[in-house]
């Protein structure tokens, strides 16, 4: 197999995760995507740095924060929502972690997490679909559920607690069996 052939296989492999990490980080869903073909293109052109006895997942996602400090130095704060370094390096863990999920594909991992978003109820999950999915911010999010910015907020941390404690369950479940 060459160069070209396993890089399209790890870019199918990994181009979901890498997408949900810049998303993570970013609410603006066209930069997203265009750091995400940038991050890819750079993966690319130093295929030959990469160390094939290490995961490629979190060396490409480590490209993907690089590109989002770059760009928010070149933009400013002002322009897009980013996460400073120690963010970025959790949510690297988190992506890390939730990489360990048995599961053949992203969607089979992503399964997980639906099955640990249906344990939340109320709120919590309000908040959460109303903040991840649909882009809101808490002021909007208090607004459309008639509660208070605070309020908003404790509810996406438990929320958010609630489906970490769920998925560190299955992993360290999956790492078991």
């Amino acid at each position: 197999m060459d160069s070209r052939d396993l890089f399209e296989i790890l870019v199918r492999e990994h181009i979901d995760s890498v997408r949900a990490f810049l998303l993570s980080t970013l609410r603006d869903g066209v930069a997203a995507e265009d750091l995400l073909q940038e991050t890819f293109l750079v993966a690319w052109r130093i295929l030959d740095r990469y160390d094939r006895k290490l995961p490629f997942g979190p060396w490409v996602r480590g490209i993907a924060a690089k590109l989002i400090l770059n760009h928010r130095r070149k933009l400013g704060r002002s322009r897009l929502h980013y996460c400073d370094d120690e963010v970025l390096t959790h949510l690297d863990d988190s992506f890390h972690k939730f990489s360990q999920l048995s599961g053949d594909t992203f969607d089979d991992q992503l399964d997980a997490l639906r099955g640990c978003l249906s344990r939340l109820t109320g709120p919590q999950l309000d908040a959460i679909k109303l903040h991840y999915e649909h882009g809101l911010h808490c002021k909007e999010i208090a607004a459309r559920l008639g509660i208070g910015f605070e309020a908003v907020k404790k509810h996406l941390q438990r929320g958010r607690a609630q489906l970490h404690r769920c998925l560190e369950h299955k992993i360290v479940g999956e790492g078991a069996a």
